[in-house]
């Protein structure tokens, strides 16, 4: 076909479609040009571009819009609309549901599209009578807590972890993406820290803060209570020691105020890019005590230990449910040839693993019961040589020193009256011990 007979040419395409191969006519070309030389970024804020977290661009817009020039960072996923979404009719705000859970005591709170809210009450889910969650509420209750860098960041990995705080208490966040929409769940965190006392937490915990150098371990299953126990240690060192402690967090929890002692709590992610990096900065800010989050991985535990083993303080939590497992967690993270020299660094460094859970008391509140061991001689020489399983009868024996085992923790608990034997039996870590126990046969 000729240029004459060309057909006329069509209106302008949308933003976003391809246009039409430009005429031979120059006046016509140089208008066509001017409607092709859209900045890539308009393109991606027209609105069919925009979708959930999890969706893809998948409209022939969004794909030639990302081929025809590479676009700004802040446009390279689908993002949700600059605008804050409004609650839909009959949804609460986040802040209220929040203060509702910290009115009756809750720890934490559950929601997610298309779910109905739920509470953690003392260790119980527990529905609520709020209505289903749809996309428009969840995404305004994002805008409530998050910046948008921060929605960002969460829709560019899919997961985010943070912390915000109101008034009457500090929330840690976790969101996460899911078969059905985006979820997220709410850890209420009191601001006022209890103090050992008001945790009836054994008098052994007041002992080994008094340590001057060594590694403690404060471990249990999610939701044991193990931050609320790291922080109380910490607050009373605060109040009783002149001493420099740096903690290091993902996120930060409970907030502390320093008094006798100097305490800089650090956030991994917005005071320092990774937790590797602060945890060995901090051997050279003259620091006393040192609160590692997590010990998450071998680098982790290599790095604590040497600080335990120069003259500091170290504290950590771990994923374990008593203090042989403890043990048994830190060696297999270490092949067969360098597990003796571990032996020995953790038998000269460890002062104490404080294994903990948490069960329903009688008066509907809930108990801490513990697995304590304290690095005695005896202990030292079982971790040197490897017998671990001959470690928990020295604890038995050793109530002399602080140490106590689940199973006599239990017990105890319900000598006092604080549980039933049915609750006793339960959370037992080893049942026919316990049972024969309550049957007064042990």
């Amino acid at each position: 076909m000729t240029n004459s007979q060309r057909p006329p040419m069509p209106p302008p395409p949308p933003p976003g479609v391809p246009p039409a191969p430009p005429p031979s006519n120059a006046a016509t070309g140089q208008a066509a040009a001017g409607k092709t030389q859209r900045p890539p970024s308009q393109t991606l804020q027209q609105p069919g571009a925009v979708a959930t977290p999890s969706a893809r661009p998948a409209s022939a817009a969004g794909q030639v819009a990302s081929n025809a020039a590479p676009p700004p960072p802040s446009a390279a996923k689908p993002r949700v609309p600059a605008r804050s979404p409004s609650l839909s009719p009959g949804q609460p705000t986040l802040q209220h549901m929040i203060h509702h859970a910290y009115e009756k005591g809750f720890s934490d709170v559950h929601l997610g599209v298309g779910e109905v809210p739920r509470f953690r009450n003392r260790g119980e889910m527990e529905l609520t009578d709020y209505p289903d969650t749809d996309q428009a509420t969840f995404m305004s209750w994002l805008r409530e807590i998050l910046t948008d860098e921060e929605i960002r960041r969460f829709q560019d990995t899919l997961e985010f972890d943070g912390a915000t705080q109101y008034d009457f208490a500090r929330v840690r966040i976790n969101i996460f993406d899911t078969l059905r929409g985006p979820g997220m769940v709410l850890r209420l965190i009191p601001l006022t820290i209890l103090t050992l006392e008001q945790l009836r937490m054994p008098s052994v915990m007041k002992d080994v803060c008094h340590t001057h150098k060594g590694l403690i371990l404060v471990t249990g299953p999610t939701g044991s209570g193990k931050s609320t126990t790291l922080a109380a240690m910490v607050d009373y060192m605060n109040k009783e020691m002149p001493k420099h402690i740096i903690t290091i967090e993902d996120p930060i929890e409970f907030v502390h105020q320093s008094r006798k002692a100097l305490i800089r709590q650090r956030e991994v992610g917005i005071h320092t890019l990774k937790f590797d990096n602060a945890l060995k900065a901090s051997l050279r800010e003259d620091p006393d005590v040192i609160l590692i989050g997590e010990m998450r991985d071998k680098e982790t535990v290599n790095t604590a230990l040497k600080a335990a083993q120069t003259g500091h303080l170290v504290m950590g939590t771990l994923h374990t449910n008593s203090a042989v497992k403890t043990l048994e967690r830190i060696f297999t993270l270490y092949p067969a040839e360098e597990q003796p020299a571990m032996r020995s660094a953790i038998a000269e460094s460890l002062v104490s693993i404080i294994a903990q859970g948490l069960c329903r008391t009688t008066d509907g509140k809930r108990a801490a019961f513990h697995d304590i061991l304290i690095n005695t001689e005896a202990i030292k020489d079982y971790i040197q040589k490897g017998r671990n399983d001959e470690i928990t009868p020295l604890m038995e024996e050793g109530e002399f020193d602080g140490m106590i085992t689940m199973n006599k923790s239990l017990f105890n608990l319900y000598q006092e009256g604080r549980i039933t034997e049915e609750t006793a039996l339960e959370m037992s870590p080893t049942q026919n011990e316990m049972a024969m126990m309550l049957r007064g046969r042990i």
